[in-house]
């Protein structure tokens, strides 16, 4: 799911919270308050950033750049892996309890 799918279901999530408040003046965040859009935001940055920083040792390892080893590239390559798994598993659980919230009975 890109990056604007996803702010499409939190539109959608936005709309429906608003209705369930029965149209009620949203009210605005304190100030050490975070919203949930920026941390998933950062969060994939943080996933794009590993994929890239793993791909960029792999492709300097098969260059022959004597400063990158076998064993580092495996490690970023595995980290980038791992983050890339856990952003698939918030994602799926994100969309099934939106799923489940839109088929409550109001």
């Amino acid at each position: 799911m890109s990056v604007s799918g996803i702010d499409g279901v939190l539109a959608q999530m936005r709309a429906a919270m608003a209705v369930a408040q029965g149209g009620a003046a949203q009210h605005a965040p304190t100030a050490g308050a975070t919203d949930f859009a920026d941390v998933l935001k950062s969060s994939l940055d943080g996933v794009a950033q590993a994929q890239n920083h793993a791909l960029t040792m792999q492709k300097a390892f098969v260059l022959g750049d004597d400063k990158v080893s076998l064993s580092d590239v495996m490690i970023d390559t595995q980290k980038a892996n791992l983050s890339f798994q856990a952003t698939v598993q918030v994602r799926n659980r994100v969309i099934a309890a939106y799923n489940e919230i839109m088929n409550m009975q109001v």
